[in-house]
């Protein structure tokens, strides 16, 4: 699994740092580092939608207050 994190000045002042690191986190925490790989990007054109974080190549919003709810629900359910 692929996802991939906005890292272009929009995104980074809306929180794209730590969401990356909650990420790092999260994957390191449940062993998934042999199935998830995490990358990061500069602007994807979603600027007015939050930090933006494709899986996959599906898109998704996500920020520092949602990032567990999104981990939990879009990468840890589907790679288990």
């Amino acid at each position: 699994m692929k996802v991939t994190v906005c890292i272009g000045s929009s995104c980074h002042l809306k929180g794209s740092r730590p969401v990356v690191e909650q990420l790092q986190y999260l994957i390191q925490k449940n062993s998934l580092g042999e199935k998830v790989e995490l990358g990061g990007t500069f602007c994807m054109g979603n600027c007015q939608q939050g930090v933006c974080v494709t899986v996959d190549d599906k898109f998704f919003s996500v920020s520092p207050e949602t990032v567990d709810d999104f981990f939990l629900r879009e990468i840890y359910e589907k790679v288990q």
